[in-house]
């Protein structure tokens, strides 16, 4: 199988380290936010990966040939002309992700993850839970936020809200009444996702255009594919997206 870091952000929230360098290459602990998220996917077995770049695209594009890909098979997918957040980039990297040299593995799930995004999950675990049969699962948890997945008694994604607002998106949410009546679950920004998933982003683009989020993808289909909730066992996940926390992100990933 193949997986996708998403690395392309501009880390305004790291400021100023990212005026001179791209979030990925942000250090931590010894090593970049990017070797740590390839050291994971490469410790379970995933040596197939896609990297897009937007900011500073030149110094990780040269930090993996300089690392020789950390002995993985790595392909970079350049939006340097425009960000277009994780949905648009994900349709972008569609025949990165889709073909290999040497055969088509277009059936093979597609592991995805954000580059700042640290946790202790069991990928082998999290790989067990994907049903070729369905459109793939979404890692969340049940902490504290604004922003929620919302899901049904079966797990099944069927919409989104913002507490803070009231706003509540997807169809089926709407009618059962939104975060009264059904689980709401945060978004930890990784994601096992069926191949079919590129079938499936006609709708979202005519709407976006090339430009939309993952969460915009969804919710443009929760009412035909089936997305289900992963919640991982005593799980652990930091964002590292502010320049105050490195330290406790530092501390963080040398306990995992």
């Amino acid at each position: 199988m193949k997986a996708m870091i998403f690395a392309a952000g501009l880390g305004t929230r790291l400021k100023p380290l990212t005026d001179n360098m791209p979030k990925a290459l942000v250090p931590l602990a010894g090593k970049t936010l990017l070797q740590w998220q390839i050291e994971r996917l490469k410790a379970a077995g995933i040596t197939d990966i896609v990297v897009n770049v937007h900011h500073f695209p030149d110094m990780i594009i040269n930090y993996l040939r300089e690392n020789n890909n950390f002995g993985c098979r790595i392909a970079v997918s350049d939006e340097r002309d425009m960000l277009l957040e994780t949905g648009g980039g994900l349709r972008k990297a569609k025949e990165l992700l889709t073909s290999s040299p040497n055969s088509p593995i277009a059936s093979s799930p597609i592991l995805i993850c954000n580059v700042d995004i640290l946790s202790n999950i069991d990928l082998p675990t999290l790989l067990n839970a994907y049903n070729p049969d369905e459109m793939g699962v979404v890692v969340v948890s049940e902490r504290d936020t604004q922003r929620y997945l919302l899901f049904d008694e079966e797990n099944r994604l069927c919409g989104w809200t913002n507490i803070a607002t009231g706003e509540v998106r997807g169809e089926e949410a709407i009618r059962r009444g939104g975060e009264q009546v059904m689980k709401k679950l945060a978004f930890s920004g990784m994601q096992v996702l069926n191949p079919r998933i590129f079938d499936c982003m006609d709708k979202v683009v005519e709407q976006k255009g090339d430009k939309f989020s993952l969460i915009d993808l969804y919710l443009s289909i929760a009412e035909k594919e089936i997305l289900r909730a992963y919640i991982p066992e005593n799980y652990r996940m930091m964002d590292v997206g502010k320049i105050n926390q490195l330290s406790e992100a530092e501390a963080f990933a040398q306990a995992l």
